[in-house]
């Protein structure tokens, strides 16, 4: 009897094993599973993402899926498809993140697809670059409030230093609540201060590129840092490489992916994606490319004078932002609150740096990595 209920219990196993894991249609791209129903390779894609994502394109190459807790997710890490994930119909970015946004704000699907179009088109218009202007006072006076939190000097971590600002920023959540509603409660994240973090923590790292900085500042405020600086619109216009060092910091420390989903089949390479799958963009593998970023790993910020800032338009294949209709409302805001912050932290305080630049966690698929280490500076006001 127990021979019995074991090969009954066997053969069980093999047929959903057929049912589960049939042979792949060779027109869909490699798929990345595990020998366990449903669950796939959710545990050791959720070890670490980045490393997971690496060693997938390293083994499969630059389109792979991988199936986890019941969902297909395709990837695509390099060029091919990057216009298809933007323009095509196929795809649908609203599908892909309702459920989250259900999940995190308790939003109703029916009211999120009805007010997700008007509320991007609102944040759009209110933080468009002609409207910038109107922000720099409050982010000025806000990062003086914190400084002066700071004192004359110490000693600590950058990442501390930086993300302390964060949390007060308690009129930006206004602004939020007062633009969302009650139709779609959506904070903003910390993803500003990550990247101010990485900027300052590339600029201190790189001798050369923090004398040209400072050289820049004092060209426009001046030596002494003691004064509550104010920063214009106009000022930051003639500080292009302080432009340059922030986009440099997003490209290297972008997402592992953004997300649409395949409502319809579409082909990307020589693969078909079929129609449910979860297509992942990866800005992170993206930027990686020597072939439009050359040493794709070194902290260049000179490579952005090739970019036509002067009319918003990035590097080629640069997808920090996303792309085509749905691309970040709030990119040059959050471009220009980074200038602000590493303008008036540099021009307030002397810096040293006492620890490398730490590496990127590899546990952030989504969003700004966080370091896996410490970066401590010494600081004291300017005399």
């Amino acid at each position: 009897m127990d021979l019995t209920l074991l090969l009954a219990a066997v053969l069980g196993l093999l047929i959903v094993k057929a049912v589960l894991f049939q042979l792949r249609n060779p027109s869909c791209p490699p798929c990345i599973r595990s020998w366990i129903p449903w669950f796939g390779a959710a545990f050791q894609f959720g070890k670490a993402p980045l490393e997971f994502i690496e060693q997938a394109r390293n083994k499969y190459g630059p389109v792979f899926t991988i199936f986890a807790l019941g969902k297909r997710f395709t990837f695509v890490t390099e060029e091919e498809g990057t216009e298809a994930f933007f323009k095509s119909e196929d795809l649908n970015f609203e599908q892909a993140v309702q459920q989250a946004v259900k999940n995190a704000v308790s939003v109703p699907a029916e009211a999120f697809y009805q007010n997700h179009s008007n509320l991007y088109s609102m944040m759009k218009g209110k933080m468009s670059p002609s409207n910038l202007h109107m922000f720099t006072g409050t982010l000025c006076k806000e990062l003086h409030e914190h400084m002066a939190q700071l004192g004359m000097e110490g000693t600590g971590d950058l990442n501390d230093l930086v993300r302390n600002w964060s949390k007060s920023k308690k009129w930006l959540l206004k602004l939020f609540e007062k633009v969302v509603l009650d139709a779609e409660r959506t904070n903003p994240s910390d993803t500003t201060s990550k990247v101010a973090f990485w900027t300052l923590a590339f600029i201190l790292s790189h001798p050369s590129i923090y004398k040209k900085v400072m050289e820049d500042l004092a060209s426009v405020f001046g030596k002494a840092g003691k004064d509550k600086l104010e920063v214009s619109e106009e000022d930051l216009k003639k500080l292009p490489f302080i432009k340059w060092c922030t986009l440099e910091a997003i490209r290297l420390r972008s997402p592992g992916a953004i997300t649409k989903k395949v409502i319809n089949p579409i082909k990307i390479k020589n693969f078909t994606i079929p129609a449910g799958d979860m297509l992942m963009l990866s800005p992170y593998w993206l930027h990686r490319n020597p072939k439009y970023f050359p040493d794709p790993e070194t902290f260049k910020p000179d490579r952005w004078k090739e970019a036509n800032l002067e009319k918003n338009a990035f590097l080629d294949s640069f997808v920090a932002f996303g792309g085509g209709k749905h691309q970040c409302p709030g990119r040059w805001f959050a471009i220009m609150e980074i200038q602000l912050f590493v303008i008036l932290f540099l021009y307030k305080y002397e810096f040293v740096a006492l620890d490398a630049v730490p590496k990127e966690s590899p546990l952030h698929l989504v969003g700004t990595q966080q370091p896996m280490a410490p970066f401590r500076v010494q600081y004291k006001c300017r005399e």
